[in-house]
C-alpha cells in the first residue's frame, strides 16, 4: 500500500497556499476586515437589530472572497469540468478541506457559513442528476453566477432525524386552469432563507407516516404567497440564518416538481456521503490546529519557572488527541479513496458505515481538542482573543447536523450486526 499523496495534489495545496497569501489574506486585513476574525468576530458578523442575521458587510466580504476564488479557478474545484470545475475527487477534497481547516480561522475557510475558497456545490449535482432540462438551465447556471440561491426544507419543528414522519403535506391542486400542488406545513433550520430565491420543500404526497416512499420535493419561490419566515433561531454560534418557515396554502405549478413523485428522500440523500466525509476532514484539520497551537503554547509558557510542556498532565491529553488525529486521518483518506472507486449507490451499500465512523468521530474529536486547547491556554484560551471557543461553538453543531452522532452510530451498528448493509443477507 502507498500512503503518499499524489504529487499533483501536493502541488495543488501549494497553489492554494499561494493564492491565499496573494489574494485572501490581503482582503482579510483590508478595511479592518480582520474584525470578523479577531476577538470582535461574533459582534462584527451579527446584526442584532435584524434578528441576529449576518451583517451585510460580512456576507459581502464572503462574496468577494468567493469571486476571487472562482476567478482563480478554485471555487468550483470539485465540480465536473462541464460546470467549470476540475473534477475534484473525494480524496482530493478530503485532503484540501483538512489542509484549509488546519490553518485556523480566516477568510479562506469559515465553515460557520459553509464558506471555503474550495466550495462544495452539492445542489448543482442534484439538479444535474434529477432536474428537468428547464430546471438545469435555470438553476445550475443561476447557482454558479449567484442569481439563484436555494434553501433546503426537510427538518420540521417536531421532526428532525425522523424525517419520514414529517407533517408537511402537498396535494395536487389546479389553479387558473394550471395543474400544480398545494403545500401546507412548517420547516425548521431552513438555512439561508434570508437571501434565498427558492427553497426545496420536502412534503408527503402519499403513503403513511414512517414510509420512506411518498415524500416529494417541490421547488418553491422564497417569496411565493403563503411562505413566511416565522422566526430566526438564535444559536450557540452567531450570527443566525436558520429560520422556522411556514407554508400556508402555497401553490406551485407541476413544473416545480423536482425528481420523481414520492422519491424525494433519494434527493435528500444524494450528496450525504460526500458531505459527511468532507465535513469530517474539516473537523480533523481544526482538531489538528488546536493541538499544534497548544503544544507551541505549552513550550513557551513558563509558570513556576518551567515550561508547561514538561508536565505530563499537559502532555498526556495532547498525546491522546494527536494519536486520534493520526488514526482518523488514515481512515478518512482510505474511505475517501474507496469512495472514488465506487458509484454513489455502491458507496451507500458498501461504505456508508465507514463514512459515518469518520464523521461522528471527527466532530467529537474537534470538540475535545478545542476544549483541551482552552484548558492548556488557561484564561486566554477561554477568551475570544484565541480562536478555540469559536472552533468549539462552530464544530459542536456538526454533532447534530448532517446526521446526529447517534444516528451515525446507529448506522454503524446496523452494518456491524447485519440489520443493514453487506452483512444483512448473511445474518
Amino acid at each position: 500500500m502507498n500512503f503518499d499523496l499524489p504529487l499533483e495534489l501536493e502541488a495543488y495545496l501549494g497553489e492554494l497556499d499561494a493564492f491565499i497569501e496573494a489574494e485572501i489574506r490581503p482582503l482579510e486585513q483590508a478595511d479592518d476586515n480582520v474584525r470578523f476574525f479577531d476577538h470582535r468576530r461574533e459582534w462584527a458578523r451579527t446584526d442584532y437589530d435584524r434578528g441576529g442575521l449576518p451583517r451585510h458587510e460580512w456576507e459581502d466580504l464572503l462574496g468577494e472572497a468567493k469571486r476571487r476564488a472562482d476567478a482563480a479557478g478554485h471555487l468550483r474545484f470539485p465540480l465536473p469540468s462541464e460546470f467549470g470545475g476540475r473534477n475534484g475527487s473525494n480524496l482530493w477534497m478530503a485532503v484540501i478541506r483538512e489542509h484549509l481547516a488546519a490553518k485556523g480561522l480566516g477568510l479562506h475557510n469559515d465553515l460557520q457559513n459553509e464558506h471555503s475558497i474550495v466550495a462544495n456545490f452539492p445542489q448543482v449535482l442534484m439538479f444535474r442528476d434529477f432536474g428537468t432540462q428547464a430546471q438545469k438551465d435555470e438553476f445550475i447556471a443561476g447557482m454558479l453566477d449567484g442569481s439563484r440561491s436555494i434553501c433546503f426544507g426537510l427538518t420540521e419543528p417536531e421532526h428532525g432525524s425522523d424525517a419520514t414522519f414529517m407533517e408537511t403535506r402537498a396535494i395536487k391542486a389546479e389553479r387558473d386552469g394550471i395543474a400544480g400542488w398545494r403545500i401546507d406545513g412548517e420547516k425548521m433550520w431552513t438555512t439561508g432563507m434570508h437571501v434565498a430565491s427558492h427553497v426545496m420543500v420536502f412534503a408527503r404526497t402519499s403513503g403513511k407516516d414512517g414510509d420512506a416512499d411518498g415524500i416529494t420535493c417541490l421547488i418553491v419561490p422564497a417569496q411565493a404567497p403563503g411562505v413566511k419566515v416565522e422566526e430566526y433561531l438564535w444559536t450557540f454560534n452567531m450570527p443566525t440564518d436558520h429560520p422556522r418557515v411556514s407554508f400556508t396554502d402555497v401553490w406551485v405549478p407541476e413544473t416545480a416538481l423536482f425528481g420523481a413523485i414520492g422519491k424525494g428522500l433519494e434527493l435528500a440523500q444524494h450528496f450525504v456521503h460526500e458531505n459527511r466525509i468532507r465535513q469530517a476532514a474539516s473537523s480533523l484539520g481544526a482538531a489538528d490546529y488546536c493541538i499544534r497551537e497548544s503544544v507551541a503554547y505549552a513550550r513557551e509558557r513558563k509558570p513556576f519557572g518551567k515550561a508547561l510542556a514538561v508536565n505530563q498532565g499537559i502532555q498526556f491529553p495532547l498525546v491522546e488527541l494527536a494519536t486520534q488525529v493520526e488514526m482518523l486521518r488514515l481512515l478518512i483518506r482510505k474511505t475517501a479513496w474507496e469512495m472514488d472507486r465506487m458509484t454513489k449507490p455502491e458507496v451507500a451499500r458498501q461504505l456508508s458505515d465507514k463514512v459515518s465512523m469518520c464523521n461522528y468521530w471527527a466532530n467529537r474529536l474537534v470538540c475535545e481538542a478545542a476544549d483541551t486547547a482552552m484548558q492548556v491556554h488557561g484564561g486566554m484560551g477561554y477568551s475570544r482573543h484565541k480562536p478555540f471557543e469559536h472552533i468549539y461553538r462552530h464544530h459542536r453543531r456538526y454533532r447534530i447536523t448532517e446526521g446526529a452522532e447517534e444516528i451515525q452510530k446507529r448506522k454503524v451498528g446496523a452494518w456491524m450486526f447485519g440489520f443493514a448493509g453487506p452483512r444483512k443477507a448473511k445474518a
